[in-house]
């Protein structure tokens, strides 16, 4: 999927399986040094895309440790968020991953949320979108995201 936003790449974290379980005591100004990997790709980033399965009703344990690490470091505060939450239904995941985002003061915009309910149904086997109502959507997404960002380079954030 191609889209129209110049000059903004994405870099993906692919450790968050090596985040240590959260834990309040480890949590001072030296964290383990995969949570500081963390923290810093989110404070270098201009915005956050969140794309995750619901599981069991709920948020992905990995995805709600990370998410757990920033609480004191701050590092969403105010960074613009899109969120993907796409699964069998979904809907009670994202709601309480909004809720975990909205505690960590991450800035978030309607447009730039997103349940993708039936999944499966809508994208081929090697992950690829097939359903051209969900790329419209996805597609929207990333762009009102690339939108925030650019509010917030205009505003000086």
């Amino acid at each position: 999927m191609t889209l129209p936003l110049t000059g903004v790449e994405f870099e993906l974290f692919e450790s968050l399986a090596g985040l240590p379980q959260f834990n309040p005591d480890l949590d001072t100004d030296t964290p383990p040094e995969a949570v500081e990997a963390f923290r810093r790709q989110l404070r270098d980033a201009d915005g956050v895309l969140i794309c995750t399965p619901e599981y069991a009703m709920g948020v992905p344990g990995s995805l709600k440790n990370a998410l757990d690490w920033t609480v004191s470091s701050s590092d969403f505060s105010h960074k613009p968020v899109a969120l993907i939450t796409a699964s069998s239904l979904g809907n009670k995941g994202h709601a309480a991953l909004l809720e975990t985002l909205r505690v960590i003061e991450a800035h978030l915009e309607e447009k730039a949320l997103l349940v993708i309910s039936f999944i499966r149904s809508k994208m081929s086997k090697d992950g690829t979108i097939t359903d051209t109502e969900t790329e419209k959507k996805i597609r929207e997404v990333v762009l009102a995201l690339g939108n925030m960002m650019l509010a917030d380079h205009a505003s000086g954030q």
